[in-house]
């Protein structure tokens, strides 16, 4: 697959706006573990390879685990994912994917039982940011890195 165009060349307003909502990210509450499972799952729900392979090595370096990382797209058959990871991942399916129910009344309240509504706030605008940085890098056909 090949590039169509560099974004950051075509439209640097916009990719200059998009770098400063992802260094929001660095401000937030939320562990570099639940940015990057965040990161991870909507990136494979979206199917943005670039995205996935960025993150995927971020969070081996941030001392995930290999089992953990193959076992995320799974997350709900397994118990390698803790209550509140179980709850931050449902919601990133469920904003990912909004046009299918939005964010449910079940995963909010369950959210609700590990994180404060700032916190809320923060992994909504977490999944916001990596949805946009995967729509960005699927329809430019930006290419994995070797």
């Amino acid at each position: 697959m090949e590039n169509r165009f560099k974004m950051q060349d075509i439209q640097p307003a916009a990719w200059k706006a998009m770098y400063g909502l992802t260094g929001y990210l660095t401000s937030v509450q939320l562990t570099k573990t639940q940015l990057e499972l965040i990161k991870i799952r909507a990136s494979q729900i979206n199917g943005c390879a670039f995205c996935i392979d960025m993150h995927t090595k971020e969070a081996l370096n941030n001392g995930e685990s290999h089992q953990r990382i193959f076992l995320l797209n799974a997350w709900k058959e397994t118990n390698k994912f803790n209550e509140e990871e179980k709850a931050l991942l449902a919601i990133t399916e469920e904003v990912t994917l909004i046009h299918q129910y939005g964010l449910t009344n079940a995963t909010y309240s369950k959210a609700k039982e590990f994180f404060s509504e700032e916190a809320i706030a923060q992994i909504i605008m977490a999944i916001v940011i990596i949805n946009a940085w995967n729509r960005i890098s699927v329809s430019t056909c930006l290419a994995v890195a070797d």
